[in-house]
């Protein structure tokens, strides 16, 4: 998208779907777009109510928390085109790095975003990033398809995106990253703010999200595996003084997996 061509102003609002995922719902008036719709009972409880139209409906990558829901939408949507990586079932339009998706209020640039699955995708629309499983608040995606280094990369690229970008992810899962991050960047001043206004919200039952690429620039660990303070705790954790960027990444992504 060039810069300077915004879309129309549109909303997003978060749609809880199973324990931790939000649905996010793009609307302008009464027209919808949906990010990773898994479970189509919550959305269209949610569109019934507010009245609105299901026009587009865009996915990320093919695991089921983030498409799941297609085949039912499809019955009620049926006109509803839906983008996606190739390969999924249920989506009728597949896109890939550099395309532009068509939307009401603007078009969705498509951004290639492997790691956590070799087929993710991002999109920005404006000032907004749905990034799916590939970056979180405070975190990132398990490697489950790709490699370290590509995620380490797909992150990398996301972090080039103007700071006031507001970052979408598709889980709940700030509280637990950021007692990950703070374990691994102790002394980060934005850690402990995160962390006490993220836990007010969550106890107001609101969501933590989005985030911006400036926040998670300053404070999120995947991003800042360089930093001595973390580099620090990476030896601690048996990592090598000489380690490479990706070879930090990659520990620090181990730890956190197995990270309680």
């Amino acid at each position: 998208m060039e810069e300077g061509l915004m879309p129309a102003k549109f909303s997003v609002t978060p749609v809880g779907a199973f324990s931790d995922n939000y649905i996010w719902v793009l609307r302008l008036d009464d027209r919808a777009v949906a990010v990773d719709p898994g479970d189509a009972a919550p959305l269209l409880a949610f569109l019934r109510r507010e009245k609105l139209r299901l026009e587009a409906i865009l996915i990320t990558h093919h695991h089921a928390d983030h498409c799941g829901g297609l085949a039912e939408l499809s019955r009620d949507w049926p006109d509803a085109p839906v983008y996606g990586p190739p390969g999924i079932s249920g989506v009728t339009a597949a896109v890939k790095e550099g395309d532009e998706v068509p939307l009401a209020f603007g078009p969705a640039e498509v951004l290639a975003v492997p790691g956590h699955t070799l087929d993710h995708l991002a999109y920005r629309i404006g000032d907004h990033l749905f990034c799916g499983d590939t970056m979180f608040a405070a975190g990132c995606g398990r490697v489950f398809e790709g490699t370290p280094a590509q995620l380490l990369a797909s992150l990398k690229k996301l972090a080039q995106l103007p700071p006031r970008t507001k970052v979408y992810p598709a889980h709940e899962y700030t509280l637990s990253n950021l007692r990950f991050a703070l374990a691994a960047d102790p002394l980060n001043p934005v850690l402990a703010m995160r962390q006490s206004r993220d836990q007010a919200l969550r106890e107001q039952g609101l969501p933590t999200l989005p985030s911006t690429i400036a926040v998670e620039l300053a404070s999120n660990p995947f991003l800042r595996c360089q930093e001595p303070a973390i580099r620090a705790s990476l030896l601690a954790q048996g990592g090598r003084a000489d380690d490479a960027e990706a070879d930090s990444f990659a520990r620090l992504r181990a730890w956190k997996n197995d990270f309680r």
